[in-house]
């Protein structure tokens, strides 16, 4: 199994989230009141989302964002472009990374959720399958998927005018006060499996690909800004401050489908970025091929003035200012975009290969030189072929080349992104863990041992906001069911050596004390395993618990369905007919989707899919159920 399934899921499926940062806590006003209304706070627009293997395209129009006042009253639009004009986001480049859309003011007032709007009509989002999908993905490697096959579900407007609004409610309000700082992180999830949602009949049968905004989308608090791992974001400059200490961009993004040479689509969104006057910012003239000069101003740079194409690593202040971290300047688009951007497809002896958002592999050969960075930092954690040994595929990592003409391409920096290691979880004891993961090429195949992070390493805070240090885990998808503290690591042992495989994944932290020079787990997100297609054996009891058997091995599984309200199992039901793919949640907290659900539920007759958590007694905690009307599936 890959885990299409993290925060990610799978060949079918996605989640939107909201999340509300730097505010929380008290009630704070019922509305937006009067006499406040002119006053403002700013709050940083971001995008983000969890990692998939099977897609390298993943593009969705994000046309508005509206602010839902507590207690009522009208919402309040803070992010809006013109639906015919807006730019695709590619959701699979922001793998635990947020891209920034804005900064803007937003009206002071307290905010309990939101409605984001995406585009509804055919061709509002596309879809391109990566060079090498995981074994039984429904679609061919490196293929766009044509918008015909594409069916976006929810969508309201009439034909040409066609949306999708999200309605996202918050774990905790957002406060925003005169002059303050916050953010909003829209969280997209490729690996839950209600977003892209697969049917293929039996036979040669035409593929069709619900997209489903609506439904499984949760509040993904940040409770420090600072933390944010930025996505390196483009834009044009179009002002450098006279003192040199910071510029202004408008914020581009890339067309698609993609063109030779790269183009841009230029947005009236302006980004105002420091420079970094304490440490120093690192710019590279791509045009020149100079770099990196560490600069702590940026008057008189050449090859920075206005006009200039820009790409910049930057981080978050605890002010919410931006300051870079790095930057590339080029007089033309083209020039910042051309090295590649990705999940790492192939390690190989001294090179790596990156799948592209055409789907495609790009091979960069690393030289004595090339040197790594961790997440836009400034200082070297390695450097040459050396330090391909502690790379694996799937992490994410943007390569900044030496000659974007050249053949082969060549490494300059390597910035890991994100360091992820995912599988099935084995040989857990309290020192460490291992993960191992089988692909289709047996030459990506790894075993991965992590040491836990130390005891005494900061590691965010909890749902009251509390410190945390030391190693913690949490059940997908219910990131409020957190263990933390002295007991975690016993207990998370206990959990992941039950007779159910259990399967996880880890965004590793480079040189902490428990590793000073390689990889350790601060966290563990356990994940649903996915059975195969099956067969309804027994209906819901009074218990809650259902069995089915799979279709082709013959096993029965135990389902445990909650329908609690905000733990509750999210049931589907996909329907195909007549060449149309429907996808319709069904709410299981209220009395009438609880009996549509069990009455669906036919006996050697329906058709499931069952993704849960593995529990000690060896049954499933269910955490979505598809059963199937219609046509039936093939897988």
């Amino acid at each position: 199994m890959h885990l299409k399934w993290v925060c990610r899921l799978a060949t079918g499926a996605a989640l939107v989230s909201l999340a509300a940062c730097g505010g929380s806590g008290n009630s704070g006003s019922n509305s937006i009141a009067s006499d406040t209304a002119a006053q403002t706070g700013n709050v940083s627009m971001l995008v983000s989302d969890a990692p998939t293997d099977d897609w390298a395209l993943v593009g969705v129009r994000v046309e508005s964002i509206a602010l839902v006042p507590q207690g009522g009253g009208a919402s309040v639009t803070v992010y809006s472009v013109d639906a015919a004009s807006a730019p695709y986001v590619n959701l699979v480049e922001l793998d635990q990374l947020s891209e920034i859309l804005g900064n803007v003011p937003v009206p002071v007032g307290t905010y309990t959720g939101a409605i984001v709007t995406v585009g509804g009509n055919s061709g509002d989002v596309a879809l391109t399958t990566s060079s090498d999908p995981e074994s039984g993905f429904a679609g061919a490697p490196s293929t766009s998927i044509p918008s015909s096959n594409i069916q976006i579900q929810h969508a309201q407007g009439s034909s040409g005018n066609l949306s999708v609004p999200i309605n996202v409610a918050f774990a905790s309000p957002l406060i925003v006060t005169a002059n303050s700082s916050n953010a909003l992180d829209l969280e997209f999830d490729l690996s839950h499996p209600a977003f892209i949602v697969a049917h293929q009949p039996p036979g040669a049968g035409t593929v069709l690909w619900g997209v489903n905004f609506t439904g499984p989308v949760r509040h993904h608090p940040i409770a420090d800004i600072t933390k944010l791992v930025l996505r390196q974001l483009y834009g044009t400059v179009t002002e450098i401050a006279s003192d040199g200490s910071s510029l202004t961009v408008d914020k581009d993004y890339r067309t698609y489908p993609i063109v030779n040479p790269e183009t841009a689509v230029q947005t009236s969104q302006a980004l105002t970025v420091d420079v970094d006057s304490a440490n120093g910012t690192l710019f590279y003239d791509v045009d020149a091929m100079s770099g990196p000069t560490k600069v702590t101003s940026f008057a008189g740079l050449t090859g920075l003035i206005d006009g200039s194409y820009l790409r910049i690593q930057a981080r978050y202040q605890a002010d919410g200012t931006l300051v870079a971290t790095r930057i590339w300047a080029s007089s033309t688009f083209n020039g910042v975009w051309a090295s590649p951007e990705g999940h790492v497809f192939d390690v190989g002896a001294d090179s790596i290969t990156v799948s592209n958002e055409s789907g495609q592999p790009v091979t960069v050969d690393i030289a004595s030189d090339t040197n790594f960075f961790f997440q836009g930092g400034t200082t070297a954690i390695g450097t040459g072929t050396s330090f391909l040994a502690n790379m694996v595929r799937g992490f994410k990592v943007h390569v900044d080349v030496v000659d974007p003409l050249a053949t082969p391409l060549v490494a300059q920096d390597v910035d890991i992104e994100t360091a992820e290691f995912s599988g099935q979880i084995g040989n857990a004891n309290t020192t460490s863990f291992d993960y191992t993961h089988d692909f289709i090429r047996s030459q990506d195949d790894y075993t991965q041992q992590l040491d836990y992070i130390s005891t005494t390493s900061a590691n965010g805070t909890d749902g009251s906001g509390n410190a945390i240090v030391g190693f913690k885990f949490w059940p997908f998808a219910y990131p409020t069911l957190l263990t933390d503290g002295s007991g975690a690591i016993g207990d998370f042992v206990s959990a992941v050596t039950t007779s159910i495989p259990a399967y996880g994944f880890t965004a590793a932290r480079w040189a902490d004390p428990a590793n000073p020079t390689g990889w350790s787990a601060p966290w563990v997100g356990l994940l649903p395993s996915p059975a195969p297609l099956a067969t309804v054996a027994g209906g819901l009891s009074s218990n809650d618990q259902f069995t089915f058997t799979t279709d082709v091995s013959a096993v029965t599984y135990t389902a445990d369905v909650s329908a609690s309200s905000g733990s509750a199992t999210l049931v589907y039901q996909v329907d195909r007919s007549n060449g149309i793919l429907t996808v319709s949640p069904i709410d299981i907290t209220t009395a009438s989707g609880l009996a549509t659900f069990t009455q669906a539920l036919v006996v050697g007759s329906t058709p499931v899919k069952v993704y849960g958590v593995p529990q000690a007694d060896g049954t499933l905690r269910a955490y979505v159920v598809f059963y199937y009307t219609g046509d039936s599936p093939a897988d």
